[in-house]
């Protein structure tokens, strides 16, 4: 079952150039769902109106396998959300935050203590929030959002602005969630490197339209090149003539040239045959099969 389902999804602004193009949306029951894009993509836009507070203009939206525009105030005491800033009380500590939340949500004050052990701010005591990292503000909002046990958790780029300690705290809290309370996490971000180590479903918006959607490895068939050896350097022309002699295939960047069928025993002798034929080499090292080069490669397919 799908927690949440878009059918031919399509919104515009003011000036009424589309923001969404057709969106069909299926987000599984219990996944952690990455919705992928560059900013300006439409994944906010999409996150918005999955959660009211877009009015939809075109197409049908469904969560929990019912109409958001017939049930809505139903649906959403079943959704927790954070959507852009947290909004918090700066001069309350994080359980009197917790406390207010809880008259909002109208739901039983015992449940403080067991979302802040859940995202790790238990220690907090009467610290204000105001004097909160960013990280710990993060998670809060998150503590937040799970007060009222929620079945879908809507998350739009809750990394933004987090140092890699606290992008790292970040992701593995997610999955600690997802795992323990079996919520769905739909989760927008553009810090692909980071996604793909939490998602297991992603969806890719590229220009307001869908271009992807599916499992990872899913995903990772759609690779046109297995990984391969990029060579950075000026002189490109002499490395793709000496990869057409040995068999190997290339392809041409703007900085270099990335080798594919080079073998990991040839790597040492080609830098040596490379720098004998007067090729400057400022860089050699692997290039992955990894969801940026993915992504790369099928918006670049798109804009062709």
């Amino acid at each position: 079952m799908n927690c949440i389902e878009t059918q031919q999804l399509t919104h515009r602004f003011s000036d009424g150039n589309p923001v969404l193009k057709g969106i069909d949306l299926k987000v599984p029951e219990g996944s952690i769902y990455g919705f992928l894009g560059p900013n300006g993509a439409g994944k906010t836009t999409t996150m918005k109106l999955v959660l009211g507070l877009l009015k939809k203009q075109e197409g049908g939206i469904s969560v929990f396998g019912r109409e958001l525009e017939k049930e809505r105030i139903q649906i959403l005491q079943d959704v927790g959300s954070l959507v852009e800033a947290p909004s918090l009380y700066g001069h309350l500590s994080a359980r009197d935050n917790l406390r207010i939340w809880c008259n909002v949500y109208g739901c039983d004050t015992s449940r403080i203590d067991e979302v802040l052990k859940l995202v790790d701010l238990d220690y907090t005591a009467k610290k204000k929030s105001r004097k909160f990292s960013l990280g710990m503000k993060q998670r809060l909002s998150i503590a937040v959002a799970l007060l009222h046990e929620p079945k879908l958790l809507v998350l739009d780029e809750p990394t933004n602005g987090l140092d890699p300690n606290g992008i790292l705290e970040m992701r593995e809290l997610l999955k600690r969630i997802n795992k323990e309370t079996g919520v769905t996490i739909f989760i927008s971000s553009h810090l692909l490197s980071e996604i793909e180590k939490l998602v297991n479903h992603v969806g890719i918006i590229h220009r307001g339209e869908m271009i992807f959607q599916g499992t990872m490895p899913e995903l990772q068939r759609m690779q046109k090149l297995e990984a391969g050896l990029f060579v950075g350097c000026d002189q490109k022309e002499k490395v793709v003539a000496h990869a057409a002699e040995k068999g190997w295939k290339s392809v041409e960047e703007d900085d270099g040239v990335v080798l594919h069928g080079c073998p990991d025993s040839e790597v040492a002798a080609l830098n040596t045959q490379l720098v004998q034929a007067g090729v400057a080499i400022h860089q050699l090292a692997t290039r992955k099969n990894d969801l940026e080069a993915i992504f790369m490669d099928i918006t670049k397919t798109e804009q062709a």
